[in-house]
């Protein structure tokens, strides 16, 4: 896990930077508490892990 600072992005983009898919935005989400995918203002977040088994989509309950 680390951290990082993020401004005027959203968790699609970054989980497709960070951790080479777009549909894992949801375990940054998840990780930092937030249910909005859309960065507004200077943020500080942290990432999880990759981890090649995570699928795409919405997490399961």
């Amino acid at each position: 896990m680390r951290t990082v600072v993020v401004a005027g992005t959203n968790l699609f983009a970054l989980a497709a930077q960070e951790l080479g898919d777009a549909t894992q935005w949801y375990r940054i989400a998840s990780l930092n508490g937030i249910t909005d995918p859309m960065i507004f203002g200077l943020t500080t977040l942290l990432l999880p892990d990759l981890d090649s088994g995570a699928t795409g989509g919405l997490p399961s309950t």
